[in-house]
């Protein structure tokens, strides 16, 4: 019996497992339940229009987790969730209390900045519901409505973004995986069976090429995701020996483990929550009835859907991110603290200040490459789009990007089960 059968018996044997993964799928199907329930007065044909001629709105079909497809009632999705976590990371860095309680406090400081967080995602979905809606009966995919109507909608729409919110959260718990992950993932895979009829709708002989293309593109992501998120620069530790009685301890050399890029696909949806945002509060202000707003407000949305600063834009972001990330997870100074306190070093570097340098020189040249990684495989499809004129290539690079990276960190997490079965 190989490794892979062998591990495969273990998950469906032990009965925690099963559990977990059990409430995984059921809390994942309950998601998709969701989405098919739309609000009231959704004009399906406008709403189709919509989707197939703008990129902003299939972006954000992807990051709601398909949910806008059919203006569900969480068609949000997580996002208002994820731009709180990325303000608050961002009061981290700005506020050395923060950070210290994030540090000292280990897992109950991180309980505390993920409670700010879901407190935060209240009004932040107010104002994005706020926002969309306005945006959605201004391209008359939603009817004009009463003030109540129009209060009971937003309150609708939020209330779905923050449960979709706490499916999350029990996923992670209760599940496998990242929860808000792999309701992005759910909402892309959900999708495969229309888009490939799609396709199959629309085969033309004479792009071939084009898909063959396509293909082998595809085939080289999925090969780079692979490779870049297993890539690691491996720094070597040596123990000092230590004499205590008549044994001797210590003196064993191990290595330093550093991936190229430590932040996964989290810069990918911090940088899609960052562009989508404005863009929803830009479009629904173009409608103000002060006309200096609204003129820069139309501007403003001109502009932003450009796809070239569009996807200028969204490279330089998802690479500040990278960054931003790194820095946040990894701290080269308690990395060299919890050394030197266990009586470890790098050789022909001295401890204290010369290591946490040595260790921030050598994360920030690695997560350079990582973080260029991920914003060309970003705006690969914007380029596919500019020289085949296909819309759908414009999607698929990210939602390939995604769905690679949390198929990976699933199957990590579920081998990390399993050996802490074993052991």
């Amino acid at each position: 019996m190989n490794t892979f059968t062998h591990k495969i018996l273990t998950v469906f044997r032990d009965p925690v497992m099963r559990t977990r993964i059990g409430f995984t799928i059921g809390a994942l199907i309950l998601f998709r339940a969701l989405a098919t329930i739309p609000i009231p007065g959704v004009d399906v044909l406008a709403l189709k229009n919509l989707l197939t001629s703008s990129q902003f709105f299939g972006f954000l079909n992807i990051f709601s987790g398909g949910g806008l497809s059919n203006l569900s009632i969480v068609m949000l999705g997580v996002g208002p969730f994820i731009t709180a976590s990325i303000v608050i990371q961002l009061l981290t860095m700005m506020f050395p209390s923060w950070k210290a309680m994030l540090h000292e406090e280990g897992e109950a400081g991180r309980m505390k900045l993920s409670n700010y967080s879901r407190l935060l995602s209240v009004p932040l979905a107010l104002v994005s519901s706020i926002g969309f809606l306005s945006l959605l009966q201004s391209q008359n995919v939603l009817p004009q409505v009463t003030l109540f109507d129009f209060v009971l909608n937003v309150i609708i729409v939020s209330a779905g973004s923050i449960l979709l919110m706490w499916i999350g959260e029990l996923i992670s718990e209760f599940g496998i995986g990242n929860g808000v992950s792999l309701i992005i993932f759910a909402g892309i895979v959900a999708v495969l069976p229309t888009n490939i009829s799609q396709f199959l709708a629309a085969y033309n002989p004479a792009e071939i090429p084009v898909y063959l293309i396509a293909v082998v593109i595809g085939i080289i992501v999925i090969a780079g995701v692979v490779f870049v998120t297993e890539a690691e620069r491996s720094v070597p530790v040596t123990y000092a020996k230590q004499v205590r009685g008549n044994k001797v301890y210590g003196g064993t050399s191990t290595y330093l483990p550093l991936r190229l890029n430590q932040a996964g696909v989290i810069p990918i949806i911090f940088a899609l929550s960052i562009l989508l945002f404005p863009q929803i509060i830009a479009t629904a202000l173009s409608r103000a009835s002060i006309p200096a707003i609204a003129d820069f407000a139309t501007w403003a949305t001109v502009f932003l859907n450009n796809p070239w600063v569009h996807g200028g834009a969204y490279f330089v972001l998802v690479v500040l991110f990278t960054y931003f990330y790194t820095a946040v997870t990894f701290d080269p100074k308690l990395i060299s603290e919890n050394l030197q306190r266990s009586g470890a070093f790098i050789p022909g570097v001295r401890p204290g200040e010369h290591t946490r340098d040595h260790l921030a020189a050598i994360v920030t040249r690695i997560t350079l490459v990582g973080a260029l990684f991920l914003g060309i495989i970003a705006i690969l499809p914007l380029l596919m789009q500019t020289f085949t004129a296909n819309q759908n290539l414009a999607i698929g690079g990210t939602a390939l990007l995604i769905v690679v990276s949390v198929v990976l960190d699933l199957l990590k997490k579920i081998d990390a089960q399993v050996a802490m079965r074993e052991y």
